[in-house]
């Protein structure tokens, strides 16, 4: 039998290799578990031999799987650019766009300025994926997302940065509370007052503990926290319960803020700023609904 394959069956493939298994590609390509292996099945028969070893719940390419895998991410890649160049091309204005942000920009910000997007290219949707900035900055690097919105920098050099907007931390406590009335408090009343965070990897608790390492005698570590939550909704919750404080951005509260069921207060005359960044990966070109969106962030900021 003569070998033959269409880029539908390569992608499939590529997703099983990549993911070591049958279950996570089946999720990557919208199908279902039976399908993916059906279609597995085919290619190895029209092959003439095993591509994958089943290892228990992981799956690894065999020898010719090895040499099918290298070729057809460079089919893969062949196709994705045509199918961009076309889009140049024709001036297409359709089309989906993968992004991903960190949770203050993907639940605070980018709601918004997506369906300002919109209003200029109506025939576009917006994939988001909101996760913390370390998860979302690893995503852009591996490919899964072409454009992420994080709050802290990586190191990484295949990464590219650009400045949006601007964001401050500020203490977050119950309206009940007996600082209710006050405009800041200082760092050293803190120390014994319950405390709300931020899980590691999160570009709010990144921020915060550079900017407390420029400052001396002043650490989480002295501090006493009582939680440790994935998200800023929870951490509002948790105050909102009486659970603790929290060091906090003030775009997350700005709502209860306004309707007056938190306060937010200075944190001790210290003003902790951060941006919001638009990050790219340097060794991949964007999509040219991607490299528009990209130029609409960066216009509505200077619109700001």
């Amino acid at each position: 039998m003569k070998i033959d394959f269409d880029l539908r069956q390569l992608e499939i493939f590529c997703q099983v290799v990549r993911h070591r298994s049958f279950s996570e590609a089946a999720k990557a390509v919208h199908l279902a578990q039976a399908s993916v292996s059906e279609r597995i099945a085919g290619l190895e028969k029209m092959v003439g031999a095993p591509l994958l070893d089943r290892r228990g719940r992981r799956v690894v390419p065999t020898k010719t799987g090895e040499v099918l895998y290298a070729r057809a991410l460079r089919l893969l890649e062949m196709k994705q650019d045509t199918c961009q160049e076309l889009e140049d091309f024709l001036g297409i204005r359709r089309g989906e766009i993968l992004l991903g942000a960190s949770t203050i920009p993907g639940e605070y910000i980018l709601p918004s300025q997506i369906q300002l997007f919109r209003e200029s290219y109506p025939g576009v949707s917006v994939r988001m994926k909101i996760g913390d900035t370390r998860d979302i900055t690893a995503e852009v690097l591996e490919g899964n997302l072409e454009l992420g919105v994080v709050g802290s920098k990586s190191r990484d050099k295949n990464l590219s940065y650009q400045e949006l907007w601007e964001d401050e931390l500020i203490v977050a406590v119950p309206a009940s509370h007996r600082w209710a009335g006050k405009k800041s408090v200082p760092w050293e009343d803190l120390r014994e007052e319950p405390l709300i965070l931020r899980e590691s990897g999160s570009g709010t608790l990144k921020i915060l503990e550079n900017h407390l390492e420029k400052l001396p005698g002043k650490s989480l570590e002295h501090l006493n926290p009582v939680a440790v939550l994935g998200s800023s909704t929870a951490v509002k919750e948790g105050i909102k319960a009486g659970l603790g404080v929290s060091i906090i951005s003030s775009r997350a509260v700005q709502a209860e803020v306004e309707s007056g069921l938190l306060k937010a207060l200075k944190l001790g005359g210290l003003s902790i700023r951060r941006r919001f960044y638009l990050v790219l990966n340097r060794q991949r070109a964007l999509s040219p609904l991607a490299k528009a969106f990209a130029r609409f962030l960066r216009e509505q900021v200077k619109k700001a």
